[in-house]
C-alpha cells in the first residue's frame, strides 16, 4: 500500500527549535517525529511512501534516504513554492492507483491506519478522515456526522461553548485516487479550506471515523513539550524509544528518576539528577549537581554544576554555565549560551545563538 507523507511546511509556530530544523524532523525521545509515522506505516503495511518537501529539504532526504534502512520505499517532491496541503498532493498524482493514505509531517499517532482503510472501503467511500475527540477545540477544524459515520458539516477552530461536536480532524486521510480530480493542478489548494466543502456540496460519500487511539499534532512548543511526555509515560506507544541508550555513561551516584531517555555518548555525572519526564539527546553532558526534570534537550548540550532546569526545551549544543536557571516552559533554540548564575524566566523564547549574561 501506498502513502503520502506531508513534511513541506515551515513550523513556525515551533520557532526557536524550527530555525535550523524542518517541523518533521524535531525529535520525539531523540527520533524525528516523521520517523514514528514511517515505523507506523511499515507496521500497517505501507510499504511505499512520498514525502513532499519545502523549508530545509536537504535534511529529510539526507536523514531518511530511500527508505531502505525503515524497510520501506521513499520517494520525494521538491516544491519549489509551498502547494497546500491538496496541491502537494495533486503534484504527484501519478503515485497513486489505489486506496491511499495521506498523513501529516508533525502528527505522532499510534490510530491503526489500516482500520482506517478498512472502514473507508466498507462505505464505498471516495474520502475517510480520522477523527479524535479533543478537550479544547479551538485550535482544530472540528467534523459533525450522521449516525453511520458519514460527514456533515465542518467548524473551523470553534470556542468550546459554540462547537457542534468534540471530533477534531487529525490530519490523518484515506483517499481513492478519485479525488484528485477536486484538485486542480499547478495551484495552491487545501483540503480544509477548499477539497472538503467541495465534497459536502457534491454530495461525495465522505466520512469520518473516530478512534481512541493516542494521537497528537505536535504543532506548538507546548505541544511538543508534552507529546515527549506522553511517549515517556506510555500513553503513545511508539517503536525504537530507548529508555537509556548503552552507549549512555551514568556514574555511579547520579541519580536517575524514571521516565528518562538518554541519548548515546551521553554522561552524567556523580551527584546529578535527571528526571522524571526528561529526554536527553546524544553527546551531552550533566555535571555534578545539576537538577534536570521534565525537560528535553536535544543533542550535544552542556549543562554545568548546579544548573536547574525545570520543564523546559534546549536546543542543539546549547551550554548553560554554573548555577544556571531555566523555568518552566522556557525554550531556547540551538547553539545559546547561559552564563553561569543566570536566569531564564519561565515561558521565555531564545533565539538560536542568543547568550544571557
Amino acid at each position: 500500500m501506498r502513502a503520502m507523507i506531508l513534511a513541506a511546511g515551515i513550523g513556525s509556530r515551533l520557532d526557536p527549535l524550527t530555525s535550523g530544523l524542518p517541523k518533521p524532523m524535531v525529535p520525539i525521545a531523540n527520533r524525528p517525529v516523521m520517523e514514528h509515522i514511517l515505523n507506523l506505516l511499515s507496521d500497517q503495511g505501507v510499504d511505499e511512501v512520498i514525502i513532499n518537501l519545502h523549508y530545509l529539504q536537504d535534511s529529510i532526504e539526507e536523514y531518511f534516504g530511500d527508505g531502505s534502512s525503515l524497510g520501506m520505499k521513499l520517494a520525494y517532491s521538491r516544491e519549489k513554492e509551498l502547494m497546500g496541503t491538496a496541491g502537494g498532493l495533486r503534484r504527484v498524482g501519478n503515485f497513486f492507483d489505489d486506496t491511499f493514505i495521506v498523513i501529516g509531517g508533525d502528527d505522532l499517532t499510534a490510530m491503526p491506519v489500516s482500520k482506517i482503510v478498512e472502514h473507508h472501503r466498507q462505505n464505498g467511500a471516495l474520502a475517510t478522515i480520522a477523527l479524535s475527540e479533543v478537550e479544547d477545540p479551538s485550535n482544530f477544524g472540528i467534523v459533525v456526522t450522521d449516525d453511520n459515520g458519514r460527514i456533515e458539516r465542518f467548524q473551523e477552530k470553534p470556542e468550546p461553548e459554540e462547537a457542534f461536536s468534540p471530533l477534531a480532524n487529525t490530519g490523518i486521510y484515506v483517499f481513492e485516487p478519485e479525488i484528485l480530480e477536486y484538485i486542480p493542478k499547478n495551484e495552491f489548494y487545501d483540503f480544509g479550506r477548499q477539497v472538503f466543502p467541495d465534497l459536502l456540496k457534491q454530495g461525495a460519500p465522505f466520512y469520518g471515523l473516530a478512534l481512541k487511539d493516542y494521537w497528537c499534532d505536535v504543532g506548538t512548543l507546548r505541544q511538543y513539550r508534552d507529546a515527549n511526555y506522553d511517549v515517556l509515560r506510555g500513553r503513545c506507544p511508539i517503536n525504537g524509544c530507548d529508555v537509556i541508550s548503552e552507549e549512555a555513561e551514568v556514574a555511579e551516584g547520579a541519580f536517575i528518576s524514571e521516565p528518562v531517555v538518554l541519548g548515546p555518548g551521553t554522561v552524567v555525572e556523580t551527584g546529578a539528577f535527571i528526571g522524571p519526564d526528561t529526554v536527553i539527546g546524544a553527546g551531552c553532558r550533566i555535571a555534578s549537581g545539576a537538577v534536570i526534570s521534565a525537560s528535553v534537550l536535544w543533542e550535544n548540550c552542556n549543562i554545568e554544576a548546579e544548573a536547574r532546569l525545570d520543564g523546559c526545551v534546549l536546543g542543539r549544543n546549547c551550554s548553560l554555565g554554573r548555577g544556571a536557571v531555566i523555568g518552566p516552559m522556557a525554550v531556547l533554540g540551538d547553539d545559546c549560551l547561559v552564563n553561569a548564575g543566570s536566569k531564564v524566566e519561565p515561558e521565555s523564547r531564545m533565539a538560536t545563538g542568543t547568550v544571557v549574561k
